[in-house]
């Protein structure tokens, strides 16, 4: 009986195209050696909306098996990247923090009445992407997934269960001996 290679990537790190572009070079590299399957462990703040969504679709389109894990917290767009798990688990005390879209203006900018339409009609098109992925992967409807980012939606391990996000709970996070990859990109302070 052939048994498929595993590879644990343990992403402790904030979404952001720094460590998202680390974990396409991971995922890669470890394709290239024949790992079949991937368990993405994550413990994420969320991060940059754009780099997220890459994340998820790179993710659903390898030919590979994937599945996630939260060993911490999975907020805001990490949420999105959590749902490229065929099979999603969390440990019992884990976190899922779901919220808007917003964006940072530096002091000292300055908008016309174009620049913040054109800002409001891009926000509107990352909230509904972000609501169709996850809506798509908890078998809810993506409207109801925007009503919870934008009232803001917590859910501990048992209500991640109840919500559809995550199938199983589970402490457990690799057995002795696999094959694991970090990934742990923090900014300076």
């Amino acid at each position: 009986m052939d048994t498929v290679h595993t590879t644990y990537v343990n992403f402790y790190a904030p979404i952001a195209p720094e460590s998202v572009g680390l974990l396409f070079n991971v995922i890669q590299q470890k394709l290239q050696q024949g790992t079949g399957r991937f368990v993405l462990l994550i413990s994420s703040p969320g991060g940059n909306v754009a780099a997220g969504l890459s994340a998820y679709n790179f993710l659903k389109g390898i030919d590979a098996e994937v599945e996630t894990h939260n060993f911490g917290s999975v907020d805001s767009i990490a949420i999105a990247v959590f749902c490229a798990g065929k099979r999603r688990y969390c440990v019992k005390n884990a976190r899922f923090f779901m919220h808007g879209i917003g964006f940072d203006v530096p002091q000292g900018t300055r908008f016309e009445a174009r620049q913040l339409d054109e800002k409001q009609k891009s926000l509107k098109i990352d909230r509904e992407n972000v609501a169709t992925v996850i809506a798509e992967n908890c078998k809810r409807t993506a409207k109801e997934i925007d009503s919870d980012m934008m009232e803001v939606k917590e859910l501990n391990a048992s209500d991640a269960i109840s919500y559809g996000l995550v199938h199983e709970i589970k402490d457990e996070l690799y057995p002795h001996g696999a094959d694991v990859v970090n990934i742990s990109i923090w900014p300076k302070q």
